[in-house]
């Protein structure tokens, strides 16, 4: 294994690790739990690209499929993939790619900002409709449930992801840990 392939597979387990530090930083207000998780997917995103991204998000994934204690509030195992939250973890999959598309290689703020609404958007589409269906709610009070109580606080987070991708880019550049543009 060459000296990239170990730094590629490093950074993907860290953001990994993020990502599950992120669901353990959860307040439980209902059906869908606040949490960090998708500050760190948006985060992946904007920082290794839309593949190494998905790597790191899909690694998340699987070790919360295999019952790992990974999810929010602690917790594992296939239920959650198929449960009222379902739709939002297949979306930080589908976002993270988006993400590292829209933003591309170069840090241009714009694009970052852009890329993080996006990824934002993508989540909230995949999770409102699968609790809406998981729970038997109309769509009103799956929007209520789902999506209303989050907005301030996901822009919020969006917001914290671009400022640490605009620090933290440039240093693992400049480590060999990433490539640039």
């Amino acid at each position: 294994m060459d000296q990239r392939t170990v730094r590629y597979a490093v950074v993907c387990a860290l953001f990994a690790a993020l990502i599950v530090v992120g669901s353990y930083l959860s307040i439980p207000i209902g059906p869908v739990p606040i949490v960090l998780q998708n500050l760190f997917v948006l985060l992946a995103g904007l920082v290794l690209g839309p593949w190494l991204g998905a790597a790191s998000v899909g690694l998340f994934l699987l070790a919360g499929a295999v019952g790992l204690p990974v999810f929010a509030g602690g917790t594992g195992g296939l239920a959650h993939l198929v449960g009222p939250t379902g739709g939002y973890l297949f979306g930080y999959l589908v976002a993270v790619v988006l993400v590292g598309l829209i933003a591309g290689r170069r840090g241009d703020l714009a694009r970052m900002v852009i890329a993080v609404v996006a990824g934002s958007l993508v989540i909230y589409l995949l999770g409102v409709p699968w609790l809406k269906v998981s729970l038997g709610m109309d769509w009103g009070k799956a929007i209520a449930a789902g999506m209303l109580p989050f907005l301030i606080g996901d822009a919020l987070k969006a917001a914290a992801a671009v400022a640490i991708a605009r620090a933290l880019r440039p240093l693992l550049i400049s480590q060999g840990f990433i490539e640039s543009a």
